[in-house]
Protein backbone atom coordinates (compact mmCIF):
# COMPACT_ATOMS: atom_id res chain seq x y z
CA UNK A 1 0.00 0.00 0.00
CA UNK A 2 1.83 2.52 -1.56
CA UNK A 3 0.35 6.15 -0.20
CA UNK A 4 3.58 8.21 -1.64
CA UNK A 5 1.81 10.79 -2.86
CA UNK A 6 4.22 13.64 -2.22
CA UNK A 7 7.57 11.92 -3.72
CA UNK A 8 7.16 11.67 -7.74
CA UNK A 9 8.47 8.34 -9.49
CA UNK A 10 12.17 7.86 -10.10
CA UNK A 11 12.94 10.38 -13.02
CA UNK A 12 13.53 8.82 -16.08
CA UNK A 13 17.39 7.86 -16.55
CA UNK A 14 18.29 9.85 -13.93
CA UNK A 15 22.51 9.76 -13.09
CA UNK A 16 23.92 10.36 -9.49
CA UNK A 17 25.69 13.71 -9.58
CA UNK A 18 27.31 16.12 -7.36
CA UNK A 19 24.52 18.92 -8.20
CA UNK A 20 22.15 20.25 -5.36
CA UNK A 21 18.44 20.36 -5.13
CA UNK A 22 16.43 21.18 -2.25
CA UNK A 23 13.05 18.49 -0.81
CA UNK A 24 10.60 20.04 -0.05
CA UNK A 25 7.28 18.80 1.83
CA UNK A 26 4.14 19.32 -0.42
CA UNK A 27 0.80 18.03 1.21
CA UNK A 28 -0.04 17.31 4.57
CA UNK A 29 0.14 19.01 7.66
CA UNK A 30 4.02 19.92 8.14
CA UNK A 31 5.26 18.45 11.24
CA UNK A 32 9.04 19.16 9.65
CA UNK A 33 10.09 20.56 6.88
CA UNK A 34 12.02 18.09 4.42
CA UNK A 35 15.89 19.20 4.40
CA UNK A 36 18.03 18.63 1.42
CA UNK A 37 19.10 14.90 0.62
CA UNK A 38 22.87 14.16 0.19
CA UNK A 39 22.64 11.55 -2.81
CA UNK A 40 21.86 14.14 -5.76
CA UNK A 41 20.62 12.86 -9.26
CA UNK A 42 20.35 14.72 -12.80
CA UNK A 43 18.15 14.17 -15.31
CA UNK A 44 19.56 12.63 -18.56
CA UNK A 45 18.26 14.76 -21.78
CA UNK A 46 17.50 11.21 -23.26
CA UNK A 47 13.48 11.15 -24.25
CA UNK A 48 11.65 8.06 -22.84
CA UNK A 49 10.79 6.75 -26.34
CA UNK A 50 14.76 6.86 -26.59
CA UNK A 51 15.77 4.83 -23.68
CA UNK A 52 16.18 0.70 -24.21
CA UNK A 53 17.16 -1.96 -21.36
CA UNK A 54 20.89 -0.70 -21.12
CA UNK A 55 19.84 2.91 -19.94
CA UNK A 56 17.31 1.31 -17.61
CA UNK A 57 19.72 -1.25 -16.23
CA UNK A 58 22.30 1.78 -15.54
CA UNK A 59 19.98 3.94 -13.85
CA UNK A 60 19.03 1.00 -11.87
CA UNK A 61 22.77 0.21 -10.35
CA UNK A 62 23.60 3.59 -10.12
CA UNK A 63 20.86 4.50 -7.74
CA UNK A 64 21.21 1.23 -5.76
CA UNK A 65 25.14 1.90 -5.02
CA UNK A 66 24.35 5.31 -3.93
CA UNK A 67 21.83 4.01 -1.57
CA UNK A 68 24.55 3.33 1.42
CA UNK A 69 21.43 3.22 3.43
CA UNK A 70 19.56 -0.03 3.12
CA UNK A 71 15.66 -0.25 3.08
CA UNK A 72 15.28 -1.79 6.79
CA UNK A 73 17.96 0.88 8.12
CA UNK A 74 15.27 3.86 6.33
CA UNK A 75 12.59 1.95 8.36
CA UNK A 76 14.67 1.52 11.64
CA UNK A 77 15.44 5.62 11.41
CA UNK A 78 11.95 6.38 10.23
CA UNK A 79 10.07 4.96 13.25
CA UNK A 80 12.67 6.19 15.63
CA UNK A 81 11.63 9.41 14.49
CA UNK A 82 7.66 8.70 14.28
CA UNK A 83 6.56 5.46 16.18
CA UNK A 84 3.93 3.44 14.53
CA UNK A 85 3.21 0.49 12.08
CA UNK A 86 5.52 0.89 8.86
CA UNK A 87 3.14 -0.40 5.63
CA UNK A 88 5.55 0.95 3.18
CA UNK A 89 8.84 2.13 2.04
CA UNK A 90 10.40 3.12 -1.25
CA UNK A 91 13.44 4.58 -3.10
CA UNK A 92 12.59 7.58 -5.38
CA UNK A 93 13.68 10.98 -6.30
CA UNK A 94 12.30 14.23 -4.66
CA UNK A 95 13.64 17.37 -6.30
CA UNK A 96 16.82 16.93 -7.72
CA UNK A 97 17.21 14.20 -4.23
CA UNK A 98 17.69 10.89 -3.62
CA UNK A 99 15.58 9.86 -0.59
CA UNK A 100 13.51 6.99 1.42
CA UNK A 101 9.74 7.31 1.65
CA UNK A 102 8.50 5.71 4.60
CA UNK A 103 4.70 5.82 5.59
CA UNK A 104 3.61 5.14 8.74
CA UNK A 105 0.41 4.92 10.09
CA UNK A 106 0.16 5.71 13.71
CA UNK A 107 -3.10 5.06 15.39
CA UNK A 108 -5.26 6.42 12.21
CA UNK A 109 -3.00 8.58 11.22
CA UNK A 110 -0.97 8.49 8.10
CA UNK A 111 2.66 9.88 8.37
CA UNK A 112 4.92 10.16 5.85
CA UNK A 113 8.73 10.34 6.64
CA UNK A 114 12.05 10.86 4.03
CA UNK A 115 15.05 9.17 5.39
CA UNK A 116 18.49 10.08 3.79
CA UNK A 117 19.87 7.11 1.81
CA UNK A 118 23.42 8.61 1.70
CA UNK A 119 23.68 9.16 5.87
CA UNK A 120 20.35 7.84 7.55
CA UNK A 121 19.15 11.33 8.82
CA UNK A 122 15.59 11.94 8.65
CA UNK A 123 14.90 14.96 6.49
CA UNK A 124 11.15 15.29 7.03
CA UNK A 125 8.11 14.52 8.39
CA UNK A 126 4.66 15.15 7.95
CA UNK A 127 0.75 13.72 8.39
CA UNK A 128 -0.01 12.52 4.69
CA UNK A 129 -3.95 13.09 4.53
CA UNK A 130 -5.55 11.48 0.91
CA UNK A 131 -7.18 13.68 -1.25
CA UNK A 132 -9.99 11.14 -1.20
CA UNK A 133 -10.43 10.92 2.31
CA UNK A 134 -10.00 7.21 2.56
CA UNK A 135 -7.75 7.85 5.52
CA UNK A 136 -10.01 5.25 7.86
CA UNK A 137 -10.71 3.41 5.25
CA UNK A 138 -6.93 2.47 4.24
CA UNK A 139 -5.80 1.94 7.99
CA UNK A 140 -8.73 -0.49 8.60
CA UNK A 141 -7.47 -2.27 5.96
CA UNK A 142 -3.94 -1.81 6.51
CA UNK A 143 -4.99 -3.45 10.14
CA UNK A 144 -6.77 -6.26 8.96
CA UNK A 145 -3.75 -7.32 6.81
CA UNK A 146 -2.10 -7.40 9.48
CA UNK A 147 -3.41 -8.91 11.83
CA UNK A 148 -1.58 -11.85 13.28
CA UNK A 149 1.64 -10.88 11.65
CA UNK A 150 4.78 -11.60 12.60
CA UNK A 151 6.88 -10.14 9.91
CA UNK A 152 6.92 -6.52 10.14
CA UNK A 153 8.12 -4.19 6.72
CA UNK A 154 11.89 -3.75 8.58
CA UNK A 155 12.13 -7.75 8.44
CA UNK A 156 10.65 -8.04 4.95
CA UNK A 157 13.59 -5.43 4.07
CA UNK A 158 16.09 -7.66 5.71
CA UNK A 159 14.97 -10.94 4.21
CA UNK A 160 14.65 -8.98 0.71
CA UNK A 161 18.12 -8.40 1.01
CA UNK A 162 19.67 -11.89 0.08
CA UNK A 163 17.96 -10.90 -3.01
CA UNK A 164 19.75 -8.10 -4.17
CA UNK A 165 19.50 -4.24 -3.05
CA UNK A 166 15.93 -3.40 -1.67
CA UNK A 167 14.67 -0.07 -3.41
CA UNK A 168 10.91 -0.89 -2.25
CA UNK A 169 8.60 -2.76 0.42
CA UNK A 170 5.05 -2.47 0.20
CA UNK A 171 2.14 -4.33 1.88
CA UNK A 172 -0.47 -4.99 -0.86
CA UNK A 173 -3.71 -2.34 -0.64
CA UNK A 174 -6.78 -4.49 -0.59
CA UNK A 175 -6.31 -5.44 3.03
CA UNK A 176 -6.27 -9.27 2.08
CA UNK A 177 -1.76 -10.04 1.49
CA UNK A 178 -0.55 -12.71 2.78
CA UNK A 179 2.98 -10.94 2.21
CA UNK A 180 5.25 -7.99 1.55
CA UNK A 181 6.01 -7.06 -1.69
CA UNK A 182 9.88 -6.41 -2.31
CA UNK A 183 11.14 -4.92 -5.19
CA UNK A 184 15.04 -5.60 -5.65
CA UNK A 185 18.11 -4.59 -8.15
CA UNK A 186 20.77 -6.88 -8.67
CA UNK A 187 24.78 -5.90 -9.34
CA UNK A 188 23.53 -5.53 -13.26
CA UNK A 189 20.85 -3.16 -12.64
CA UNK A 190 17.81 -6.29 -13.12
CA UNK A 191 15.00 -5.26 -11.45
CA UNK A 192 12.75 -8.05 -9.14
CA UNK A 193 9.48 -9.00 -7.42
CA UNK A 194 9.54 -10.68 -4.17
CA UNK A 195 6.83 -12.29 -1.72
CA UNK A 196 7.71 -12.04 1.70
CA UNK A 197 5.25 -14.23 3.89
CA UNK A 198 3.75 -11.84 6.92
CA UNK A 199 3.95 -14.70 9.47
CA UNK A 200 6.96 -16.89 8.73
CA UNK A 201 9.31 -14.80 6.32
CA UNK A 202 9.82 -17.05 3.71
CA UNK A 203 10.83 -15.24 0.77
CA UNK A 204 9.49 -16.24 -2.84
CA UNK A 205 8.92 -14.65 -6.21
CA UNK A 206 6.37 -12.68 -7.34
CA UNK A 207 4.31 -15.13 -10.10
CA UNK A 208 2.04 -12.29 -10.41
CA UNK A 209 5.22 -9.96 -11.94
CA UNK A 210 6.41 -13.49 -13.62
CA UNK A 211 3.24 -13.79 -15.46
CA UNK A 212 3.18 -9.91 -16.38
CA UNK A 213 6.98 -10.37 -17.41
CA UNK A 214 5.60 -13.14 -19.71
CA UNK A 215 2.93 -11.74 -20.99
CA UNK A 216 4.79 -8.30 -22.31
CA UNK A 217 6.57 -10.59 -23.70
CA UNK A 218 3.95 -12.10 -25.74
CA UNK A 219 2.61 -8.45 -26.43
CA UNK A 220 6.53 -7.42 -28.28
CA UNK A 221 6.49 -10.31 -30.03
CA UNK A 222 2.90 -10.29 -31.45
CA UNK A 223 4.26 -6.30 -32.20
CA UNK A 224 7.35 -7.57 -33.82
CA UNK A 225 5.43 -9.84 -36.08
CA UNK A 226 2.91 -7.04 -37.46
CA UNK A 227 5.51 -5.14 -38.22
CA UNK A 228 7.33 -7.46 -40.28
CA UNK A 229 4.24 -8.33 -42.26
CA UNK A 230 3.64 -4.94 -42.75
CA UNK A 231 6.80 -4.85 -44.50
CA UNK A 232 6.25 -7.32 -46.44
Amino acid sequence: MKRNIVIATVAAAALITGGTATALATTGDDESAAKQSSVQVKDNDRKDDDRDDADDAAENTAEAKAAKVTAAEAIKAALAKTPGTAVSAELDEEDGGLVWGVDILKGGTWHEVEVDPGTGKVLGTWVDKDDDGDDAADAARVNSALKGASTSAEDAARAGADKGTVTSVDLDDDGTAGAWGVETTGAKGAESEWNVDLKTGKVTADRHDDHDSQADQADDDRDDQAEDGSDD
